[in-house]
């Protein structure tokens, strides 16, 4: 007899907002692509302070896991088991396995960011790099610019968040043999001459404020800087369009989700997902 189990694997994401989130599209069509029938990836709206109920909620209903974007990113170590070492230098956690109950803390933005840059030919090794931004997702990649030799970091983020670029940069300069600078965001930020690689790490242009940019000077970066941003949706943010019609390289945010939402999906079924699939899927969805 044909074995009867309906039992759904569900896994997500907790943010807020959470409605523009585009993972689910590139999610469930992996694991359509990958022939699991039964995964689910839901879209969940987590409000400032209830964290820890919705984690509650993850472990009774036995999810088998779930990624945590803004503002969760940093909030959720308080409710976690255990912190993969990379989370815990970073001190953020965007995906979280349960493992019959033990949740385990891991990060992924960093990671695929990183093969972001290595798919556009950039090397991290001996550059200067800027950050915008000092949240989960700009932690993470700081960490791993630092693990790849970046010569200098400096991190802009704006001063009623000092303590977070203040603690950032401690744990660079703690950890890592990057040169590093924090760098209160007061007006219009200038590009400072030599820096290779500019990246977003902050919400500015994310769906549905697609009109809003970082409040910087976009004619003094200078010639040969690579441009990163971290939002993917929309893919073409004001941000990128200020380095594309200055003829700079430039990459959005759709590689890094993809990237790390590969490295979740490996993580919660020990399978590898096919990329192109996932690629193909947010572009149909964003056209």
């Amino acid at each position: 007899m044909k074995e009867q189990n309906y039992l759904d694997n569900l896994v997500g994401v907790f943010g807020h907002p959470a409605a523009e989130n585009p993972g689910v599209v590139i999610q469930e069509a992996a694991f359509r692509d990958l022939g699991l029938e039964r995964w689910h990836f839901l879209t969940i709206d987590v409000d400032p302070g209830k964290l820890g109920d919705a984690i509650l909620g993850l472990k009774a209903m036995k999810f088998r896991g779930i990624n945590c974007t803004i503002p969760h990113k940093i909030e959720a170590l308080k409710y976690i088991d255990k912190v993969a070492a990379s989370a815990k230098l970073i001190g953020a956690v965007n995906t979280i396995i349960n493992d019959d109950g033990v949740l385990t803390g891991e990060n992924t933005d960093g990671q695929g960011f990183m093969i972001a840059l290595e798919n556009a030919g950039v090397a991290a090794k001996d550059k200067n790099v800027v950050v915008l931004g000092a949240g989960g997702a700009a932690r993470a990649i700081c960490v791993e610019l630092a693990l790849a030799r970046a010569r200098r970091l400096t991190i802009v983020n704006i001063p009623k968040d000092m303590a977070l670029g203040e603690s950032l940069v401690k744990i660079l300069k703690d950890n890592t043999a990057v040169a590093v600078d924090y760098v209160p965001w007061v007006g219009k930020y200038n590009i400072p001459a030599g820096t290779d690689i500019l990246v977003n790490a902050t919400s500015i242009g994310l769906y549905p404020n697609v009109d809003d940019k970082p409040d910087i000077d976009y004619d003094s970066i200078a010639e040969g800087t690579y441009v990163q941003d971290v939002i993917p949706n929309p893919a073409f943010t004001p941000f990128l369009r200020e380095a594309d019609k200055r003829g700079l390289r430039w990459q959005s945010g759709m590689q890094m989700l993809v990237n790390q939402a590969a490295l979740n999906i490996t993580m919660w079924t020990g399978l590898k997902p096919d990329k192109d699939v996932m690629i193909k899927a947010f572009e149909e969805a964003m056209s």
